[in-house]
């Protein structure tokens, strides 16, 4: 509540401060705001995460005129791309970058090639979500710009006025920009949702425009290079976008029990989550963490098992819709952010529903 009332106070202050000075320059960027979204894809299609980015760049402005530029190489980027061109009706344009130099997502090469993008297109914003794709690139890029980038923005008030999380989730930043352009933006995809009819709904599709890449010159030194890329060969959902989320912390004690989560996954349908605890404890792979230090997500339902609810795992779950807590601890942080909450232990309560439970069609 502290954090709302500052809030508010900040944002009239700034208006009250700023009317006059920003009213002339606000209606200026209304007309002429121009986005380039970096989008994320895999196997020729377009990751739920990006087209959040085009959700939240729309917000910017009605009339904002939204790019999303992909690179890769072969047809893979090609299929993604004309995806890209029919899956969302506020992308007026695909920018593609076709290049095994782009074959895979490295830090340097793709932040020069947004550079390039920038110099020929004069783009107001550059946004992109805050995943490990955006968070490596566009920091990079904003410094070959030199601009200030803005991370973690979870509401777009204006064109230059966002807001952003801070310590943790438990206080909210306004912040105005007042930098050069492009102003860019890291976003949580959980806090803009791709409405279902805006997603399937029929559209013109976009134009495909290929980057003349001519110019691009490759750096002899590249402080980072491609080792390998492993991913979980599973049926279950992907956890930053899934409907139900199964999490477990440390009290699961072993790899072993953790398997119990698993199997609770696996009859709801749902994504596995773990504490950093649990990661730590080497119970499962960093890939599952849910919390600050990894992902964010905001299911449907968010089941906790076994997790006390430190600080910076609630930064990653509590804008779930449903919170339902298991804990033999009735004075653990968890159940204060719950929306049911059970004192127990979980190596009870977990059978038990595994045996109740009907076995997934």
């Amino acid at each position: 509540m502290a954090a709302q009332v500052l809030r508010r106070k900040t944002l009239a202050n700034l208006s009250a401060h700023s009317s006059s000075l920003f009213s002339k320059s606000s209606f200026s960027l209304q007309r002429f705001i121009s986005t380039l979204v970096l989008g994320e894809h895999e196997g020729g299609s377009i990751k739920a995460q990006s087209l959040s980015a085009v959700v939240a760049a729309k917000s910017l402005g009605e009339d904002n005129s939204i790019s999303m530029l992909l690179a890769g190489s072969g047809p893979s980027v090609q299929e993604a791309a004309r995806y890209a061109a029919s899956c969302h009706p506020s992308i007026s344009q695909v920018i593609v970058a076709d290049s095994d130099t782009f074959m895979y997502p490295l830090a340097e090469p793709c932040a020069k090639l947004v550079h390039l993008i920038q110099q020929k297109g004069g783009y107001s914003h550059i946004m992109a979500t805050s995943s490990s794709f955006g968070k490596n690139i566009l920091p990079r890029a904003a410094a070959l710009l030199d601009v200030s980038p803005i991370t973690d923005v979870i509401e777009i008030s204006g064109p230059q006025l966002f807001v952003r999380p801070i310590y943790a989730g438990n206080a909210f930043c306004t912040v105005r920009y007042t930098g050069a352009e492009p102003c860019m933006l890291t976003i949580r995809s959980t806090s803009f949702p791709v409405p279902v009819t805006s997603a399937n709904s029929k559209s013109d599709v976009a134009p495909i425009s290929q980057v003349d890449l001519s110019t691009f010159g490759e750096d002899k030194v590249c402080k980072s290079k491609y080792v390998n890329h492993t991913s979980q060969d599973s049926e279950r959902p992907d956890l930053s976008n899934a409907r139900i989320v199964v999490t477990g912390g440390r009290a699961l004690k072993s790899a072993e029990n953790f398997k119990m989560i698993e199997k609770l996954a696996e009859k709801l349908g749902a994504a596995v989550g773990a504490t950093r605890a649990a990661v730590d404890a080497g119970f499962v792979p960093n890939e599952l963490q849910v919390g600050q230090t990894g992902k964010i997500v905001a299911p449907e339902l968010y089941m906790a098992f076994g997790v006390s609810g430190a600080i910076q795992h609630l930064a990653g779950m509590r804008d779930s819709k449903v919170i339902v807590a298991v804990n033999k601890d009735a004075d653990a942080p968890i159940f204060q952010v719950a929306d049911y909450g059970l004192v127990g232990d979980l190596f009870e309560v977990i059978p038990e529903l595994l045996e109740k439970l009907p076995e997934k069609k």
